[in-house]
């Protein structure tokens, strides 16, 4: 079977609501069983993503058994673009908490993509009773490698946000260029679908004033180093073999600073696994939270 062979389609976002908590808003889109478990998905951090983009092509799967919570992280998407003051993963970390309490969500599985995972595993070091297990993918936590220094100077991420916003500003080749180089281990795989959503996303003319700011509009960066050995709930980390970002020895040494850390490495996937190979993703994940 070829990765192409394995995907899902990739569909228009269906209508979300907005959810006021702790004066911001957020935007989420519910998908599943109402009576299943709740499962919060938390995105990553590239220009124009959001919780449909990273997640939406999976929910499908995941929807059979779970009530799934796809949220748009502040910043991005459609929720409020406030500007974020103080420790960066401390504010996020208190605005996901209110937004749980509205939602009437006490002690969800929580399943995360890069920039949502690092916001994931401070919640649950700060609020432990608050998590029930996590799932965490190409995340960066801690600003230092195992083996060898992280890719440029660990702002990769920064970098290639820059680059994108930066000269004539977004283009849909740019966007291609980014997903292609970065987040994905087939390029040629990419369906223009998922590349539209990226891109229209990108051009939000909010995000585009928050990427073209000087000062810091994300708040003060963290190292977790200290929160991760607070982690009480099991956290699977569920990588590709070919992170563009942070290579597989980057997450193990991960799993060995939680007291209950797993890791999977996946073959043929790159940043974005749960979009490149959806349906062995799920299969994975799915089996490690019903048995976590």
């Amino acid at each position: 079977m070829t990765i192409a062979e394995g995907a899902l389609p990739v569909l228009a976002p269906p209508t979300g609501r907005d959810v006021v908590a702790d004066d911001v808003r957020f935007h989420i889109i519910e998908v599943g069983r109402r009576d299943g478990p709740a499962t919060v998905f938390l995105h990553g951090g590239g220009p124009g993503c959001t919780g449909w983009s990273d997640f939406g092509q999976v929910s499908a799967l995941f929807g059979l058994e779970r009530r799934c919570v796809l949220v748009d992280l502040l910043q991005y998407g459609r929720s409020e673009k406030c500007l974020i003051t103080g420790p960066m993963w401390d504010f996020h970390v208190t605005k996901i908490v209110a937004l749980l309490d509205a939602l009437d969500i006490t002690r969800p599985d929580i399943v995360c993509n890069s920039w949502g995972g690092t916001i994931a595993l401070n919640l649950a070091a700060r609020h432990p009773g608050r998590v029930r297990s996590l799932v965490v993918t190409g995340s960066m936590p801690v600003f230092y490698g195992p083996l060898a220094p992280l890719p440029e100077g660990a702002r990769r991420g920064r970098n290639a946000r820059d680059r994108y916003y930066g000269g004539e500003g977004p283009t849909r080749e740019k966007m291609r260029e980014l997903v292609g180089s970065l987040e994905w281990f087939d390029a040629g795989a990419l369906p223009e679908a998922t590349l539209d959503l990226r891109y229209e996303q990108s051009l939000d003319p909010e995000e585009m004033e928050l990427a073209a700011r000087s000062d810091s509009p994300r708040g003060q960066w963290q190292d977790l180093t200290a929160e991760l050995g607070r982690v009480e709930a099991p956290v699977l980390f569920c990588w590709g073999m070919y992170d563009a970002f942070l290579t597989p020895d980057y997450p193990l040494m991960l799993a060995r600073m939680v007291p209950r850390g797993h890791l999977y490495v996946m073959d043929r996937a790159g940043h974005h696994l749960q979009e490149e190979r959806p349906r062995d993703y799920h299969a994975v994940v799915s089996g490690w939270l019903s048995r976590s």
